[in-house]
C-alpha cells in the first residue's frame, strides 16, 4: 500500500519510527544518495528538490491515483491525517504539535545537518561555522530541556509526531554527543523513545539498508552529497 523512498539518515528515520508505530505495511525503496539515486528522473517526479524520504500511498483515502509525499514532515503529517493517530483531533492540541514539527524542520534539523557538516564532513576545518552552529545546536537543545521540564513530550503529555521528528536529530552524530549532563529532560525523552520497540525496529532497517553506515565517504559520495550545483 506504501512506497516509503529511503535511506536511513535523520530525516529517513522520521518516516520508518512513525510506519513502525502505526504497523501499516509499507515498502522500502532505497534511494542510496552517496550514488545519485536522488537525482535520478522517476524519483525526481515524486521529490522534486532531490531530497528523501518520499512517500507513494497507493490507497489514498480519496480513493483516487496513488498520492505521492514529499518533505519529511510533510510526510508525518499526511499519514497521522491518514490514520487519526499521533496527531491530536482537538484544536489545541494540534496546535502544540504543529508547532514543534515546524520548529524541528525549521530550526533542529537544519542546524544540527550544518553542525554536523562543518565538524564531520567539511574539508577543511573553518572554526567560526563549528563554533556558530555547535552554539546554535546547543541553544536548541535548551529549549528543548526546558519544554520537557513541563511536559512529557514536546507537544503534551502524548507522543506525538513532533517527537518522532526530532528524535533522530538528537545525537545523529556519534562525534558530537549531545551533553545530556546539562539537559536531563532531553536525556530522559530521549531514552524513553529509545526505549520503545518501534524505535528499535526502525533502527534496524539501517544495517539493512546500508550495511556501510558510518564508514567515511568516498570521493564519489561526497560528489554526490555535497558537489551538486
Amino acid at each position: 500500500m506504501l512506497d516509503l523512498y529511503y535511506w536511513p539518515t535523520p530525516n529517513g528515520h522520521k518516516v520508518t519510527l512513525l510506519l513502525e508505530e502505526l504497523g501499516l505495511p509499507y515498502q522500502i525503496k532505497p534511494v542510496n544518495i552517496g550514488s545519485g539515486d536522488q537525482f535520478k528522473p522517476e524519483f525526481l517526479a515524486i521529490s522534486p528538490n532531490n531530497k528523501m524520504p518520499a512517500l507513494v500511498d497507493h490507497a489514498p483515502t480519496d480513493g483516487g491515483a496513488p498520492q505521492s509525499v514529499f518533505e519529511s514532515g510533510a510526510i508525518l503529517l499526511y499519514l497521522a491525517e491518514k490514520t487519526g493517530k499521533f496527531l491530536p483531533a482537538d484544536t489545541r492540541g494540534r496546535v502544540a504539535v504543529l508547532e514543534w514539527l515546524f520548529w524541528q524542520m525549521a530550526g533542529l534539523g537544519p542546524m544540527s545537518g550544518q553542525m554536523g557538516h562543518f565538524n564531520v564532513y567539511a574539508p577543511e576545518q573553518i572554526p567560526y561555522a563549528i563554533e556558530r552552529y555547535g552554539n546554535e545546536v546547543r541553544r536548541l537543545h535548551g529549549v528543548m530541556d526546558k519544554r520537557l521540564a513541563q511536559s512529557a513530550y514536546l507537544a503534551g503529555d502524548e507522543y506525538t509526531i513532533a517527537d518522532m521528528a526530532s528524535y533522530p536529530w538528537i545525537g545523529a552524530y556519534d562525534k558530537l554527543p549531545p551533553d545530556f549532563a546539562a539537559f536531563p529532560n532531553l536525556k530522559r525523552w530521549h531514552e524513553a523513545i529509545a526505549a520503545r520497540p518501534a524505535t528499535q525496529r526502525a533502527y534496524a532497517l539501517k544495517e539493512k539498508v546500508n550495511p556501510n553506515a558510518g564508514k567515511p565517504l568516498s570521493e564519489e559520495e561526497r560528489k554526490h552529497l555535497f558537489g551538486q550545483r
